[in-house]
């Protein structure tokens, strides 16, 4: 490079500059310093089309403040900028020039960084060249290019802090659709919008799949299919049978690609996903080969004629890709697998009758870990309430069943840290590991870990939850105290008076009657702490949260109330228990 002072007027910002764009960067923190004493660290620019132009690779802000400080002036004699000059024509020097003195200077935010390492991606760049260049880990660089695969919309709610980086981190993993779904979600107030690790259990925990997704006639198929009320939407009643006509589908698409002389068919499996920026296009004579990638929600894309960068590299030096010897094509055909499978699942689940045991274990694996049959989710204990999620996050019950979830994971082999036992990747092989270690412990060890996966499952609200709680008799004296959180969630003055009758008396009650909702409150506060000379009550718990529960007036409207009068019906219908349950 050599350094030379240039005109104003033979300047103008290069498209490769990170800050280019129809808008005026911002220029308000340098303009007081350029104002005083000019541009004093050189620009970097290389040559443009055009006598004695040249194009701003880097320096764009001091430009632009120096333009400003110019017409300010309007003297026209602007003084010339100090310039240090590129060779002409290498874009991708550009680009990394730009973006260097940036990071240096004024931190670009990641969907800045992304447009740019795009760009030198497509220069010829490897991640691990843009690794070397910048000083970010190769998985950072990564990182960031995975956010090519979101809407520009997400790129730009994240660019403008409207969701986090756990957010964006799930929706790079999310297909197109998915992503215009959550958006629908996201823009409506009344909607609740999952975010960070609950997005994730959003885009991979359900099982309902598009009848667009189908690869197969859906009419022939005869497979039954429900519909929104508009009719816009349909999906498949039965998720398994789609996986079983999909899959077969997928099996003769991949014979069809060998049979038309690809070398290679790889099946990208759900939970794993195929990156664009770690592959570039190949030709079938180059040895390029057929991706198909298979999405949870059953999506299915072909991509065709791609290998990976470090191959494309080598045929770029004119280097025969050393793909080893071709894999021949298996003895056997796809139905004929299925054949196989089927026969030899009817053999296991037979002869699995016989052994109890070992089916209990192989229940808890499926539970734990998941397969594309099981679907078991963690309950997400959400609420939008801050005050109310805090004094769940903290009670007495939730401590104690950490406790005990922390030792199950001990014993299972993860790690202590993990927020949840259950809600795996249903991956096959760590399924099978997990069955195996479970066969190695004793019933008791079994059933400890069995109450920490139906616990983590149980749903909050759900008529199950009255059902076991009445059951086992829980007292919630033990594990619940009333906090902020729950006297800020009362509002009703009738029922706050029919408390303070339960606390401190029908006589205490009637007097303060057509008193405010806070002196009520204060009131039930004032005995259940023992203060200002008021008795002190022990272990009181509202009517609406005992087993079974009831409600303090008859308009009634209580979930949890209703919940338990189901139960109390199922009970009758069942009849007496012949045998009490063991402890």
């Amino acid at each position: 490079m050599k350094l030379q002072f240039i005109d104003l007027g033979k300047l103008s910002i290069s498209k490769a500059n990170m800050r280019y764009a129809k808008k005026a960067p911002d220029v308000s923190d340098i303009l007081p310093t350029i104002r005083a004493r000019g541009v004093l660290v050189p620009l970097i620019v290389r040559p443009n089309c055009g006598p004695d132009a040249y194009e701003i690779v880097a320096g764009a802000r001091r430009f632009t403040a120096a333009k400003i400080v110019a017409d300010v002036r309007g003297d026209g004699a602007a003084a010339p900028l100090p310039c240090a000059i590129l060779e002409d024509g290498d874009d991708a020097a550009a680009i990394e020039a730009s973006l260097i003195e940036n990071i240096a200077r004024l931190a670009p935010d990641e969907v800045t960084r992304w447009e740019s390492f795009t760009r030198l991606v497509k220069e010829g760049r490897e991640i691990a060249d843009i690794s070397a260049t910048f000083g970010i880990p190769e998985q950072g660089v990564k990182r960031i290019l995975a956010l090519g695969n979101l809407l520009p919309r997400v790129r730009n709610l994240y660019r403008d802090e409207a969701i986090n980086a756990a957010t964006v981190r799930h929706l790079t993993l999310a297909s197109k659709s998915q992503q215009k779904a959550w958006l629908a979600l996201h823009d409506d107030p009344d909607a609740y919008c999952p975010t960070g690790h609950q997005l994730k259990q959003w885009l991979f925990g359900g099982a309902s799949i598009k009848v667009d997704h189908a690869l197969f006639d859906v009419e022939a198929s005869g497979l039954a299919v429900v519909a929104d009320l508009f009719g816009e939407d349909r999906y498949f009643a039965d998720a398994d049978a789609f996986w079983t006509a999909q899959e077969a589908v997928i099996e003769n698409r991949r014979d069809a690609y060998l049979d038309e002389g690809w070398g290679d068919v790889v099946i990208v499996p759900r939970g794993q996903y195929f990156s664009p920026w770690e592959h570039r296009k190949a030709s079938k004579r180059k040895g390029g080969r057929i991706y198909i990638e298979v999405r949870d929600n059953g999506e299915i894309t072909f991509h065709e004629g791609y290998v990976t960068a470090k191959e494309a590299a080598r045929l770029e030096r004119g280097e025969a890709i050393d793909s080893g010897p071709k894999v021949p094509r298996p003895e056997i055909t796809g139905a004929m697998q299925t054949y196989i499978d089927l026969h030899r699942h009817a053999a296991v689940r037979a002869a699995l009758t016989g052994h109890p045991k070992v089916a209990l274990r192989l229940v808890v694996a499926h539970a734990i870990s998941g397969s594309y049959l099981w679907r078991v989710k963690p309950e997400p204990q959400t609420c939008r309430n801050e005050a109310a999620r805090e004094s769940v996050e903290t009670c007495a019950a939730e401590a104690a069943f950490d406790a005990k979830r922390r030792a199950v994971l001990d014993l299972l082999g993860f790690s202590p840290e993990e927020p949840t036992v259950t809600g795996g990747n249903g991956d096959d092989f760590g399924l099978a590991g997990l069955f195996l270690r479970l066969l190695d412990l004793p019933d008791r060890a079994v059933m400890d870990v069995i109450v920490i996966v139906i616990g983590e499952t149980l749903e909050s609200g759900s008529a199950a939850v009255e059902a076991v709680g009445t059951e086992i008799g829980v007292d919630m004296g033990r594990y619940w105290q009333a906090d902020d959180a729950f006297f800020e969630l009362i509002r009703d003055k009738e029922v706050l008076t029919r408390i303070v009758a339960e606390v401190a008396g029908e006589e205490i009650a009637t007097a303060n009657a057509k008193e405010p909702g806070k002196v009520l409150k204060r009131i039930v506060r004032d005995h259940l702490d023992g203060a200002n000379g008021r008795p002190k009550v022990e272990a009181w718990v509202p009517k609406w949260m005992v087993f079974p529960p009831s409600a303090y007036t008859q308009r009634g409207g209580i979930s949890t109330v209703t919940a338990a009068e189901l139960v109390a019906a199922a009970r009758a219908e069942s009849g007496p228990k012949t045998e009490p349950l063991a402890a």
